[in-house]
């Protein structure tokens, strides 16, 4: 399944969101409470228990300075997925963003899941627009 978020306008520069975002401490602050519980980070990496799903772990897999950062769960999660951070900068020094999740769920699981993942999307790209960075 592949859920992607709206385009958020973030009022700040792609590297300096680039920058932010790459380091896993920095997240804390961005993630939804009553959709995320039990936050653990590290620089490269975080676990976390989002409902209905369960426990899962981020980690970096790939970094392209200033437009793109793709996460994987770690091993131990409960499912696979590949999330992808895409920034593009405007003229006007600010910078367009787009987060993608591609999730490897079971049918039914998928079902439960789809809405929940969708709301955290949008929630984040919500939460980023209006982060001071």
């Amino acid at each position: 399944m592949k859920l992607e978020s709206k385009i958020g306008k973030i009022p700040s520069t792609d590297e300096r969101i680039y920058n932010f975002l790459t380091d896993f401490n920095n997240f804390r602050n961005l993630i939804p409470p009553d959709k995320v519980k039990d936050w653990q980070s590290d620089e490269n990496s975080c676990q976390f228990t989002i409902d209905p799903i369960g426990r899962t772990g981020v980690k970096i897999v790939e970094k392209t300075p200033y437009s793109l950062i793709k996460l994987t769960n770690l091993e131990e999660s409960n499912f696979n997925f590949l999330f992808w951070v895409q920034l593009k900068p405007t003229e006007d020094n600010q910078t367009y963003m787009k987060l993608t999740m591609d999730v490897n769920l079971n049918p039914m699981l998928e079902a439960m899941a789809k809405k929940p993942l969708q709301e955290f999307l949008d929630k984040l790209i919500e939460q980023l627009a209006r982060y001071p960075f």
